[in-house]
């Protein structure tokens, strides 16, 4: 039960970085919840002790880290396309 939770931690945090850098990864929401899973999981190994914990991450580093990891991930499909 903790694994969906964080799943679902991640994707929602996903979603929300995705709107803060205004730029969505491909896969739609899978690709959301992938890079916002990953991206928070970095974002909370890195500052683990800042903010409040949900779901196993801490939200607040959590969506620096889906940010960080949306933006670039974005960075470079968009120069493979281009």
């Amino acid at each position: 039960m903790g694994f969906i939770w964080s799943l679902i931690v991640g994707g929602v945090l996903g979603a929300i970085a995705g709107m803060i850098v205004g730029k969505d990864v491909p896969g739609g929401i899978i690709g959301n919840i992938i890079v916002g899973f990953i991206g928070s999981w970095i974002g909370s190994s890195l500052l683990s002790d800042f903010g409040p914990v949900i779901g196993g991450f801490a939200i607040i580093p959590a969506l620096l880290g889906a940010v960080l990891l949306i933006f670039i991930f974005s960075f470079i499909i968009g120069r493979r396309k281009g």
